[in-house]
């Protein structure tokens, strides 16, 4: 019996040609996949325009919203209906001149919107809400208080 058991031929799976055959499905998969780019929000850069490099950060209209009916205006403190009155007054000299757009972190949502009405009203183009960072840089140069 012991003779029997040498010759019969012990029974295993082949695997030789298994890394072979693994490869050619991962390259069959990878060419056959889908790959989908996510779209985030789209929205249009500003060309570029050698004009729009001249402007000064002092030429800028500065509004600082202080608090709930509270506003700084170039330095000045302003009621809502004279910081109207002033806007419209500084638009209508230079309708292109940007305005920059500055609230205390403890102030209501509201007021940020009764100021973005206005300035929809006065068809204001080029407005713009600078970051911590931003507004730490400028105040080296005397721009933000």
């Amino acid at each position: 019996m012991s003779l029997r058991n040498r010759l019969r031929p012990k029974s295993e799976i082949p695997t030789a040609s298994m890394a072979d055959i693994a490869f050619l499905l991962i390259i069959f998969f990878m060419l056959t996949a889908v790959f989908t780019a996510n779209q985030g929000l789209r929205f249009g850069l500003p060309d570029d325009d050698p004009e729009d490099l001249d402007v000064q950060p002092k030429e800028a209209i500065h509004i600082k919203i202080q608090g709930e009916g509270q506003f700084r205006v170039d330095r000045q403190d302003m009621s809502y209906e004279q910081m109207s009155g002033y806007l419209q007054q500084r638009i209508q000299l230079a309708p292109q001149k940007p305005v920059i757009i500055q609230t205390l972190p403890d102030v209501p949502y509201n007021e940020m919107i009764r100021v973005f009405d206005l300035l929809r009203m006065l068809d204001v183009q080029n407005v713009s809400i600078p970051t911590r960072t931003e507004i730490e840089r400028w105040k080296a140069f005397g721009v933000f208080e």
